[in-house]
């Protein structure tokens, strides 16, 4: 190879000295033809080897049936590969050509050697994004943060690159340059104070398996409510729902609180927590007749000959003086209206039947009493979730003066008599 090269570059020389030229002029005549000879040389190899690597590709990834290949190729992963042989034709060229120049060879030798470690970490970068598409196809892995892990992989390949760069270009013994950096590691790791959080954050997340893509996340600092969409070593990106994207530093997961809707959407049914509250001086005992009428209520009429002949039994057991209806045990109508709400939820076909379902009093409060609708809806797509629960408390909102009940509402100018 050697022997090639300087046949080929060290034969204007002697021709031009032939020619009867000086030698000054012979020296710069012949470096000035060596280096277009030398551009047009490169270009050629550059030009074969790119379509030999470009076509053995195109050739494997026909045959094989992985993605990853496929996946090499539009990341052009070949491409950058035919770089490196120009390069290091023009890197055992240089001295040839500068010979005679011993500070430009030293200048441009170390330029070239510099290109080709820069050029290597490319060709490794354009690997590890073929790799983390290709593990992003994989059903288990394409809800972990590869991104972040690469990104680590790539900061220590890219510490290590411009470790040796510097070295090269100054002249410096790279145990010294290791010394050197170690000394200023207190500097360093403030400066990459973000990236080291994150990638412990990374870590953290991967392991306890608290994030993944296409996870629902809300986290209220930060005004997130969505779907992540990328986890990498600095941030992580949620899809809000009203399409606009929230950047999340990553190392938030770890230290911050946020809610991970996973588990609902894995479960058998979405949560309805939502309550009603009921003016208090609307409550009260029900008398016979108002029995009566309320059981032509489907709902409620077994229920109620039933409540009513073991409320009978039991006063009469007890000579119970009901000429005050405090006294003994009687049906009230907000107890009536919890019964009739957790029959019609029994019997509402969109809630799940085999998860919980009830109908509770909450802590009284200076408005009223609470009463709080506790269920799980099948459907936990977020349009049909809202309409169940919009169906179910229009019609219980519609029910309660069935039952001479009253709702709390803030007054209003159109409510507040005038003194």
């Amino acid at each position: 190879m050697n022997k090639l090269i300087h046949s080929i570059f060290s034969f204007l020389y002697p021709i031009f000295r032939d020619w009867g030229m000086s030698r000054s002029s012979s020296t710069y005549l012949s470096l000035f033809f060596n280096i277009i000879l030398l551009c047009l040389l490169t270009y050629g190899v550059y030009i074969v080897f790119r379509f030999i690597l470009v076509t053995i590709m195109a050739i494997v990834a026909q045959r094989t049936k992985t993605r990853f290949d496929d996946l090499l190729i539009s990341n052009k992963t070949a491409k950058y590969i035919a770089y490196l042989f120009p390069l290091f034709f023009i890197f055992r060229s240089v001295p040839v050509i500068l010979d005679k120049f011993e500070y430009w060879e030293d200048v441009f030798g170390k330029l070239v050697g510099i290109y080709i470690v820069l050029l290597i970490l490319w060709i490794i970068r354009t690997i590890f994004n073929s790799l983390r598409d290709y593990l992003k196809l994989i059903p288990r892995y394409s809800d972990k943060p590869i991104d972040s892990f690469i990104q680590v992989i790539m900061i220590v390949l890219w510490m290590f690159g411009i470790t040796l760069i510097i070295s090269k270009l100054f002249d410096i013994n790279q145990n010294e340059l290791l010394t050197i950096l170690g000394a200023v590691s207190a500097v360093i790791i403030l400066v990459f104070r973000d990236t080291i959080l994150g990638f412990v954050a990374s870590v953290q997340v991967a392991i306890n398996d608290m994030v993944r893509i296409g996870d629902w996340i809300t986290m209220d600092r930060y005004g997130a409510d969505g779907d992540v969409i990328e986890i990498n070593l600095a941030t992580v990106k949620v899809r809000n729902f009203d399409n606009t994207t929230t950047t999340i530093p990553t190392y938030s997961l770890s230290s911050d609180s946020f809610q991970n809707w996973r588990g609902m959407l894995n479960s058998d049914g979405r949560r309805i927590k939502r309550h009603i509250i009921i003016k208090a001086n609307s409550i009260r005992f029900l008398e016979d007749q108002e029995l009566i009428d309320l059981k032509k209520i489907d709902l409620l009429s077994t229920y109620i000959d039933t409540r009513k002949t073991e409320i009978d039994n039991y006063n009469r057991g007890h000579k119970i003086d009901k000429s005050l209806p405090i006294n003994g045990r009687n049906l009230t109508n907000l107890g009536l209206f919890r019964k009739y709400i957790t029959q019609y939820l029994q019997q509402y076909p969109g809630l799940n039947k085999d998860m919980l379902m009830l109908c509770r009093q909450l802590q009284p409060t200076p408005y009223g009493v609470p009463l709080e609708v506790y269920a799980f809806s099948k459907d936990k797509r977020f349009e049909n979730y809202e309409y169940i629960q919009s169906d179910i408390f229009d019609h219980i909102i519609a029910s309660v003066s069935y039952f001479d009940l009253e709702i709390f509402v803030m007054p209003s100018e159109n409510v507040v008599k005038p003194l």
